[in-house]
Order: structure tokens, then sequence, then C-alpha cells
């Protein structure tokens, strides 16, 4: 669980602060704690880890994320917070290319770099939802289902298209979702 993989890298960190592992045990400390709920430390660790390692992308990536999804309407620091996970998502573009495992295989690299691609266009639209700027969205929200079609993905282009008043094009993206047998019924 969380606690386990917590108490190993703070272990392992504690007794080998120059270890190879350090980049992983970071990003698997920052992970379990954001699996616990606990947020303020998970973006602690997260940017530990790109103090250390600023070209990873995964940390950059899980950072952005991060803030983006606990910002909220209301928050008297949002455009501050929003432009801070921009930062980071752009980042982790910038940084896409660099293979977190030199055994990878290049054929799997590049369909696993595609994914990511379109996570981090997903996660440039949410930080536009949020400001409500509409048309930015929607062009994140294409660059994300054009790298990967999940539902998701859909479902969110066809709400910025809904809220930007363009309803025909939202409800021939939901129709077409709701034809879908194997559609989850969360979507």
């Amino acid at each position: 669980g969380p606690d386990a993989i917590i108490k190993a890298a703070d272990d392992l960190l504690g007794k080998f602060a120059d270890t190879d592992y350090k980049e992983i045990a970071l990003l698997m400390e920052a992970a379990a704690y954001q699996q616990k709920g606990d947020y303020a430390r998970a973006e602690v660790t997260d940017e530990l880890m790109l103090e250390a390692y600023p070209k990873n992308p995964q940390a950059a990536m899980q950072l952005g994320e991060l803030i983006v999804q606990h910002v909220h309407d209301n928050d008297l620091d949002k455009e501050e917070q929003l432009s801070k996970s921009e930062k980071y998502i752009n980042q982790a573009l910038a940084n896409i290319d660099t293979k977190p495992n030199a055994g990878m295989q290049e054929a799997q690299w590049a369909e696993t770099k595609k994914y990511v691609r379109a996570e981090l266009q997903n996660d440039l639209g949410l930080v536009a939802m949020s400001r409500k700027k509409f048309d930015v969205a929607i062009a994140q929200f294409k660059l994300a289902v054009d790298g990967d079609s999940q539902p998701a993905y859909q479902v969110r282009l066809a709400s910025a298209y809904q809220q930007s008043g363009k309803n025909d094009e939202a409800l021939a993206i939901c129709d077409k979702l709701l034809a879908d047998p194997q559609l989850h019924p969360a979507i």
C-alpha cells in the first residue's frame, strides 16, 4: 500500500541519498502520497523530484495534473495555481522525448509517448476549461482525442463545445459515445 511505499522510499533515500534509484523512489513516493489523498506532500515530493531531475516528464506531468485537479473556481490564488500547472504540463511536453527506461524498445516507446502526449494535451484542456477559455480547451481536447480517442477525452471535448455554445458538435460526440455498447456506465 501507499504507506509501505512511502516508508520504503524514505528508508532508501535516508540511507543512500545518491542512489541510482532516487528518481524512481521519489516518483513512487509522490504517487503514493497522491493515492493517500495527501496532495500537499505529493506536490512537495514532485517538486523535490524536479529539483533533482528537471527533465523528468513524469514528475512534471504528475505535478501539473495534481495542481489542476485541485484548483477551485473560488480559490483566491486560482490563476497563480493554473499558471503553475500549465508551466509543469508544458515542461513535461518539452521533455517528452526523455525515455524513462533505456531498455524500452523504440516501437513501445513511440506508442507510450503518443498516449502521454494525449494525456498532457487533455491536462492543458482542463487548465483552459478552468479559465473558461473554451476555444483553447476545444483545441487541446481535440489534440488529446487525436492521440488517444478514449471516451473521457471525448466527453471533455463535448463539454467544451457545449460550454462554448456549440451544442450540435457536443451532441454529435455524445451520440457517438452513447451508441457504443461497450461504453463504461460512468461515462
